[in-house]
C-alpha cells in the first residue's frame, strides 16, 4: 500500500516505511526528527524539471507527463518499490504544499498502476535488484 504525506507532518505508526522522494532536503527539517527510513533522490524530478515546473498548477499536466517519462528511466527502482508496496505500507514523503500538484502524487499513481497490473497478471513487477534493498542517498547503489 502506498500512502503520501507531507514530510513536515508528524510521523505515525501507520506510516510504515517512510521514504523521502524529493531531490532536496526539506527546509527547516532536522534530520534526527524526520524519522525517514530512506531517501530516494534518484526518483525525484530532475533539477531542470523541478525548476521549470515551480509548482505552477497550470503546468501540472505537462509536469506529470515529463516526470513519468523520467521515472520510467528507473525501471528497477520502480519495480522494487511496487513489489515492496504490495507487501508493506510505504509512505511517500514530500515537501510541496499541495499533494494534488506534487511529484508524490505522480509517483504514487505510477506505483499503484504497476502493482495493480502485476496483481491482475499474477506476475510481480520485474526488477534485477533484490527486494527490500535500501538505496544510498543520491544514487541507485544498494546496501545489503
Amino acid at each position: 500500500m502506498f500512502l503520501t504525506k507531507r514530510v513536515y507532518e508528524p510521523p505515525a505508526r501507520s506510516d510504515g516505511v517512510r521514504i523521502l522522494i524529493d531531490r532536496l532536503w526539506p527546509r527547516g527539517l532536522r534530520r534526527e526528527l524526520a524519522q525517514i527510513d530512506e531517501w530516494l533522490r534518484d526518483l525525484a524530478p530532475s533539477t531542470e524539471l523541478r525548476r521549470w515546473y515551480g509548482h505552477d498548477p497550470a503546468k501540472f499536466p505537462q509536469f506529470r507527463e515529463q516526470y513519468r517519462a523520467e521515472l520510467l528511466s528507473h525501471p528497477d527502482e520502480i519495480a522494487d518499490l511496487a513489489r515492496r508496496g504490495a507487501r508493506e505500507t510505504i509512505t511517500l514523503l514530500f515537501a510541496a504544499a499541495e499533494l494534488r500538484y506534487s511529484n508524490a502524487r505522480v509517483l504514487q499513481e505510477l506505483l499503484m498502476e504497476r502493482a495493480a497490473a502485476a496483481e491482475s497478471t499474477g506476475t510481480p513487477p520485474t526488477s534485477t535488484g533484490p527486494a527490500g534493498r535500501k538505496f544510498v542517498r543520491g544514487s541507485s547503489r544498494s546496501k545489503e
